[in-house]
């Protein structure tokens, strides 16, 4: 899908968001290009590009002419222009990296901390980020953006067992982010991270529909439609792992009996004595009554495995579905394999979370365009706006 520009005032945000977005994707990159795919003129374009290149998170090139006239200058992301911060909270401990402009890793770090308590987590967090920028002399840090397990708002659900953060129920964690690191902060849950992740670095960039299963210490999953994320009216779509699969199965801590993620997530493999192996095999019927789930509700291109299970683990889980359920994805027309498995891994999560911060504070109002609606009703997941 191209992003589109609009001519509205409010919009000058936005328009500044999606032309840099497009310099991104399809860079090195000519203003009449870029004009061609957002809808603006050039006019416009040469102002935002202006201002971008000033601010330096753009760089304009101008290759060696191989004939008459010289070539059109091209356009492309400054990855020193600026870094972010991705942070990765979950049940097993805390995850931070340094993130440049380009999603390129430049630095990360791991603390042991099951469970960790609020004032533990930032504590350890303010550290780790102190540390993480410590090591990169130069170069400006746009923001902060925090994954942690989901669902949110949710009385019997969120912050509740294994699988969640028990204990960070009514956390300020924007504020307590920023108190921590004096950064703009900003917040999503994993797995849509995890998407927003593999959609700017990774498989994502080569589909527009398609279903990221994510699998964590739980499990969830993220449509995207159009390169964006379907989030609900109040942004937790997506639970896939409270699904109840199996009547009268193993009780879940949300309430309900036999729910997928009490049998496909690492909390499940790590209750279960034995091999990986012999664990998949278990599990395999349910997972692939899963897949066919999946397939029959969004009709994806494809369905990308990801998350914080190794690739190894991710393989095997994808090849022990074989042969898939008969679905509306079982085409002969079809160019994807119906499953693919993603390779980024953990960094799929802490890109998504950067991500975050990166369009959050160089576009602070785009948010608030689409989201308006859940602001007004108080909805906790605000991960497009800060103060301006």
């Amino acid at each position: 899908m191209a992003l589109r520009g609009t001519n509205q005032e409010f919009g000058r945000p936005y328009n500044r968001r999606i032309v840099l977005e497009s310099i991104r994707r399809f860079g090195p990159i000519a203003r009449g290009e870029i004009a061609g795919h957002v809808g603006l003129t050039v006019q416009t374009v040469s102002t935002i590009v202006r201002e971008l290149e000033e601010q330096g998170y753009i760089l304009s090139v101008r290759e060696e002419p191989k004939g008459r006239g010289l070539p059109p200058a091209t356009l492309r992301i400054n990855p020193e222009g600026g870094y972010a911060v991705g942070i990765h909270l979950t049940p097993l401990g805390i995850d931070a990296a340094l993130i440049n402009l380009s999603g390129d890793v430049i630095e990360s770090a791991h603390r042991e901390a099951p469970h960790a308590a609020p004032d533990e987590a930032f504590e350890a967090i303010g550290a780790m980020v102190a540390e993480l920028t410590g090591r990169r002399s130069g170069g400006r840090v746009i923001g902060i953006g925090m994954a942690l397990p989901g669902p949110f708002g949710v009385e019997p659900m969120s912050f509740v067992g294994p699988t969640t953060m028990t204990g960070w129920q009514d956390v300020p964690l924007r504020e307590r982010l920023t108190a921590v690191t004096g950064l703009p902060a900003f917040f999503e849950n994993d797995m849509a991270a995890a998407a927003m992740g593999e959609r700017f670095y990774g498989l994502g960039a080569k589909h527009s529909e398609y279903y990221y299963l994510y699998f964590g210490v739980g499990l969830g999953g993220t449509m995207l439609h159009d390169g964006s994320a379907l989030r609900g009216a109040w942004g937790n779509a997506g639970e896939i792992g409270h699904i109840p699969v199996v009547p009268g199965g193993e009780l879940c801590p949300c309430g309900n009996r036999g729910c997928l993620e009490r049998y496909v997530s690492l909390d499940a493999r790590g209750r279960w004595n034995g091999n990986d192996a012999d664990w998949v095999s278990e599990i395999t019927p349910v997972f692939r009554n899963a897949i066919a789930i999946i397939e029959n509700l969004f009709d994806p291109e494809t369905i990308v495995l990801g998350g914080l299970a190794s690739p190894a683990l991710l393989e095997r889980l994808a090849a022990s579905v074989e042969p898939l359920h008969n679905s509306v994805s079982a085409r002969k027309d079809r160019v994807a394999p119906r499953i693919l498995v993603a390779q980024g891994g953990q960094h799929a999560v802490l890109r998504g979370a950067a991500a975050l911060a990166v369009s959050g504070v160089l576009s602070p109002r785009f948010g608030q365009i689409f989201t308006a609606k859940r602001q007004r009703e108080g909805d906790p997941l605000k991960g497009g706006d800060i103060a301006a």
